[in-house]
């Protein structure tokens, strides 16, 4: 039988509000905010010029429930430029966008197959060879229950059998866990390939057959970090092969600026200058969380009569302009221990810290990310966040105990 070939996408997120984005240039929070629609017209003109035989999209589409008109409008004339090329698409929806959220609806053309809440197949037939595509959408917000007894076992031998699952496998706790999973279940079922959604980082579960999380098209903060896309898949019985292709319209990187035997300001500023110089390079328009590494006595003295804010401000107006931007988001600060003493001193707080467990943290900081006006800037409390937190007040608290 011949080989397949599919686009398998997840998490477009599409009309994303992009949360934590204080202080930038106009144009540059514009590129930010349609970075979701950028990366997902890449994926459009891509189809169009490589005419893979279907696209799986699996599970949150739109952000949110309400599925604003523009993204809509945007997804529904994609839709219509690939049923010009005959190209189908087989769409679950997610968390985000369930079912029975409240949307003006478009109708979508007859090569886009909306999967229900009840598991169900869509079947489609390419040079002779059956495929059976198999997957549900979710028709409320929280999925906490399995679905996978739902998935029928493969049955015919002849045909390729495709699965999608937006879902968390049960072990994995760095997102909310809905449609739980375990890999031995999804194996069971004798599928040729796992189309995975939910989780924003790239993964590779199980090789044959390939369990696969292709993460999110586009990166929405800082701790969703690196290049994100989507896997080109040419499949068959007995052999998957999966390209992953690059979407971002904007990376979010974190950016290591050696500051060893830096004595001067314009020679800080000029590593930082070529940091993300390199940067832009290699990834093109950014979000750079900048990590200034190795501060020394002699370098830290540059932040005695210059706050941090102000570098940042100073660093952010060098690159102001430049093409395409490297906005700096965040600045951070590690500074060499200079003495033993000082390290002790904070050891006792840092070990109560290093007890606390996310529940701890979201305790701790509730006033803070439950308060009305300003919830909707704080970014999500992630494991990555909360080592950023211990670091820095590790570093207060060096800080505090040098100065008296």
């Amino acid at each position: 039988m011949s080989a397949i070939r599919f686009f398998h996408m997840a998490d477009l997120h599409l009309d994303s509000p992009f949360k934590g984005l204080f202080g930038l240039p106009e144009k540059n929070l514009k590129k930010i905010r349609a970075s979701t629609f950028e990366a997902f017209d890449k994926i459009i003109q891509k189809t169009i010029e490589e005419r893979p035989d279907f696209l799986l999209i699996v599970g949150d589409l739109y952000d949110g429930e309400n599925r604003s008109l523009q993204a809509q409008r945007r997804f529904q004339a994609a839709m219509e430029t690939l049923f010009e090329h005959n190209i189908p698409v087989i769409v679950s929806y997610g968390n985000h966008d369930h079912l029975h959220g409240s949307w003006t609806r478009f109708a979508l053309p007859s090569n886009v197959y909306e999967l229900p809440a009840d598991t169900s197949v869509v079947q489609l037939k390419i040079r002779g060879q059956q495929v059976n595509i198999y997957g549900f959408s979710y028709g409320e917000r929280h999925v906490k229950e399995s679905m996978i007894d739902r998935y029928p076992v493969a049955q015919d031998q002849h045909a390729i059998h495709i699965g999608m699952l937006h879902g968390s496998e049960a072990s994995d706790s760095t997102h909310a866990v809905y449609a739980p999973f375990k890999k031995e279940q999804l194996l069971e079922k004798r599928y040729h390939y796992w189309a995975l959604g939910h989780i924003h980082k790239r993964q590779l579960l199980h090789n044959e057959p390939p369990i696969v999380y292709p993460g999110n098209i586009q990166s929405r903060h800082r701790n969703e970090q690196g290049v994100k896309g989507f896997y080109d898949v040419t499949l068959s019985q007995t052999a998957a092969n999966l390209t992953f292709m690059p979407t971002s319209a904007v990376v979010y990187n974190m950016v290591e600026v050696d500051c060893t035997n830096v004595l001067h300001a314009n020679e800080l500023l000029q590593k930082c200058e070529e940091a993300i110089a390199h940067n832009r390079m290699a990834y093109g328009a950014s979000v750079i969380e900048l990590h200034l590494k190795n501060i020394d006595e002699e370098a830290a003295a540059l932040f005695e009569h210059a706050s941090v804010e102000e570098w940042l401000e100073t660093i952010r107006e060098s690159e102001d302009g430049i093409e395409p931007m490297g906005w700096v988001q965040k600045l951070i600060l590690h500074k060499v221990s200079s003495s033993h003493e000082s390290t002790t001193m904070t050891e006792s707080v840092i070990s109560v810290m290093e007890q606390w467990d996310i529940s701890d943290w979201k305790d701790i900081l509730k006033d803070l990310y439950q308060h009305a006006s300003g919830a909707r800037f704080v970014e999500p409390l992630t494991e990555r966040e909360i080592e950023h937190l211990k670091l820095d007040a590790q570093e207060l608290l060096t800080d505090e105990i040098q100065r008296v």
